[in-house]
């Protein structure tokens, strides 16, 4: 399949969403993998996270007209080694997504809707947002909640954060799309608000986060 969605944000923030139903020779042929780099990738034992990687280099083949290297800072964030441009990325059994910004820090999530995420209630909610939960759409509701902390939690880049503490995600109705405001607040008390994006799509959830 390939690209399966570009899309540019008001803010000038690019979406790139890859859809992986190629073989994992195909995708080595599509990823021009640095030799160091696929040395590495060829050291992971499962097979899918191994596409998942490839794709990801495929991805950024298809939104960067010049040949761009991804590095990686000593806590995992990632980074471009020959570019200005910010970075952010997730991926999952079906899908991977990243999401540019030339200035802005920013955070990405995508999940699959037939996980389970009841553990997510008491292990990343405050009592706050398990009372705003449906029963009816609970586990979607628990996957944007999810989706949401780890995009923050991303794009914060902070080691140590209490997801039920110190990511608060207002109420929202659950619709296809639509909009998310969330606080983060810091171990010193300092709060910090937070427009997010959400789309649903093939039985996932992509949220993201800029500013």
């Amino acid at each position: 399949m390939g690209l399966y969605l570009r899309k540019t944000l008001e803010n000038k923030a690019e979406i790139g969403v890859w859809q992986i139903t190629e073989t994992e020779k195909e995708l080595i042929a599509m990823s021009s993998v640095p030799t160091d780099e696929m040395e590495e990738i060829s050291l992971i034992r499962n097979e899918s996270l191994r596409k998942q990687k490839l794709a990801v280099r495929a991805l950024l083949n298809e939104l960067f007209e010049e040949k761009v290297y991804l590095g990686h800072h000593d806590n995992g964030k990632p980074f471009l080694e020959n570019c200005i441009t910010n970075i952010s990325i997730t991926h999952c059994e079906k899908y991977v997504a990243v999401i540019i910004h030339q200035e802005d820090d920013l955070g990405i999530d995508i999940e699959s809707l037939d996980r389970d995420f009841s553990a997510v209630e008491q292990k990343a909610l405050s009592e706050e947002e398990i009372e705003d939960l449906d029963d009816g759409q609970k586990n979607e509701q628990l996957a944007i909640y999810w989706c949401a902390k780890e995009a923050i939690y991303k794009r914060m880049s902070q080691n140590r954060v209490d997801f039920a503490e110190q990511i608060e995600v207002e109420k929202f109705t659950l619709k296809g799309k639509g909009e998310l405001e969330a606080t983060f607040t810091h171990k010193d008390g300092h709060e910090e608000e937070f427009e997010l994006g959400y789309v649903f799509f093939d039985r996932h959830v992509l949220v993201w986060v800029v500013g």
